[in-house]
């Protein structure tokens, strides 16, 4: 009889009947961390045997924009060019209020001391970026330019604690969507590196020892299972959970408001895997959501309010944070109000579905349109005109240079409706590990020989009200890294 592995149940190390493959370090997942953690291992002189269950590299990565957040030391040459000084601690307090209630200010100070040179790092890979930047508030460059506003640096409660500075690193690749030219250089390195990549294979279990060491993988190779023995360790770079819908219903519902998860293979089974021999998963109910709303920047002058004509958020953050504040509104219908002088049509509009709900010479007649209780949305913009007039906004702290009194006619409502409008999600929970990768259990001690980076563990980005594009990306290639360094140093198992 044939025995049946699961990613839910280890393998007891007395049941692999031999060894099919041997190796230094396993990497699971061919993404960005995986390829970074790959090269680590490999150039410290571990031999790598690196399995993708897809038919190339890349994974999620490689749908991204390609942003890298990075920044301290004084800045990148790209910010100081641009006449910005980024001190390391300034990095290091945003990241801390980014990461959210659960912030692991270990993970944020080994980042903050050493985004700069990690930055240098991916450029001798032969990663490129161009020296420019682009003042104007954006979701992700059309062009080949470099350096954005990619968070919410310069919004209220982030610039009550950290000098503003944009991070936000996007490769030299012309037009959106720069992650797949970010993910070619670095599959170029790994194949140069003299990496084992073993493609369309699917792990199924771990294999560990009755003490809880991690000793391999069990893997579906050409149609058979392999056992695959890691003398240093296991590095599971297998992405998070939001293709999973079970994983999502179980653990984060809210994001199922959102109806387009942003993934590939990312269907838990590296979290899985890593619970299977102890690790323990954190934060597996937080996840990023967005609607691009902007460009034009002029429409960040608006307000959103929700279905009974309340404000809810500084509309001058990350389009992230907005978004996650819309998610938790009661109902799906959301409006973003504009007045003659700041309204033009969004430049994601139609990908994002957004539309004009309503339109009027007088704001009365706005609320009319769109049903709203008489007077609730009256008095809002009232309250919001009255204060953008002095400059101020005492509710939601926007800042001065975004606020504008809405009074020139004709207005207009845009129609940001949680179930009309493109709402994307993608997940923040993941195993919980050390800075150098290290999968932790429920008493926080190292699992021996398992390793985890990327989506499938839970490193900087943690709390969707405080994302910002490229953290992503920063921290899977980053902690990759010191999850191969710290795989490759380990003493082999004999």
């Amino acid at each position: 009889m044939t025995a049946s592995y699961s990613r839910n149940q280890a393998c007891r190390l007395s049941h692999v009947p031999g060894w099919d493959l041997e190796t230094d370090v396993v990497v699971v997942g061919f993404g960005a961390a995986g390829a970074c953690a790959s090269l680590e291992a490999v150039q410290a002189g571990a031999k790598v045997t690196l399995f993708e269950v897809t038919a190339g590299s890349g994974g999620t990565s490689a749908m991204s924009g390609g942003e890298m957040y990075v920044g301290g030391s004084g800045g990148t040459p790209i910010q100081r060019s641009a006449g910005f000084h980024d001190d390391t601690e300034d990095l290091y307090q945003y990241l801390l209020m980014a990461g959210g209630p659960n912030a692991d200010a270990d993970k944020v100070r080994a980042y903050a001391d050493n985004s700069l040179g990690h930055f240098e790092w991916l450029q001798a890979q032969g990663v490129k970026y161009k020296n420019s930047f682009i003042p104007q508030r954006i979701v992700e460059p059309s062009t080949d330019d470099c350096l954005i506003w990619s968070g919410s640096e310069e919004a209220w409660p982030f610039v009550e604690q950290a000098k503003p500075c944009p991070r936000g690193h996007t490769p030299q690749w012309l037009g959106m969507g720069g992650g797949k030219y970010l993910m070619d250089v670095l599959a170029q390195r790994v194949d140069a590196a003299g990496v084992d990549v073993r493609y369309n294979a699917r792990v199924l279990a771990l294999i560990a020892d009755d003490d809880g060491r991690v000793h391999g993988v069990v893997v579906k190779l050409d149609g058979r299972d392999c056992f695959v023995r890691a003398r240093r360790g296991v590095i599971l770079c297998a992405g998070g959970f939001v293709m999973n819908r079970d994983m999502v219903r179980r653990h984060a519902p809210h994001l199922l408001r959102s109806q387009h998860p942003i993934g590939t293979v990312d269907d838990g089974s590296g979290i899985l895997l890593g619970q299977s021999v102890g690790g323990a998963a954190i934060n597996m109910n937080e996840g990023f959501v967005t609607l691009p709303w902007y460009p034009p920047e002029s429409l960040i002058k608006g307000i959103f309010v929700n279905e009974r004509g309340q404000r809810f958020i500084n509309e001058d953050c990350y389009h992230g944070r907005v978004s996650q504040h819309i998610i938790q509104q009661a109902g799906n219908r959301i409006f973003l109000l504009q007045d003659h002088e700041t309204y033009a049509e969004p430049e994601f509009g139609k990908f994002s579905n957004i539309t004009i709900a309503a339109a009027g010479e007088t704001w009365a007649e706005v609320e009319k349109d769109l049903d709203l209780p008489q007077g609730s949305l009256l008095a809002t913009v009232e309250l919001y005109n009255r204060y953008a007039q002095e400059g101020t906004d005492p509710l939601f702290h926007k800042g001065a240079k975004w606020l504008k009194p809405l009074t020139t006619p004709p207005f207009v409502a845009l129609d940001c409706r949680i179930d009309i409008c493109f709402y994307s999600h993608f997940t923040l929970g993941g195993l919980d590990t050390l800075p150098t990768g290290e999968v932790l259990n429920a008493d926080r001690q190292p699992v021996p020989g398992l390793y985890a980076a990327g989506r499938t563990a839970c490193g900087l980005p943690r709390w969707g009200a405080g994302y910002s594009s490229g953290m992503s990306l920063a921290d899977a290639t980053y902690f990759g890294r010191q999850a191969g360094l710290r795989a490759a140093s380990t003493a082999p198992v004999v």
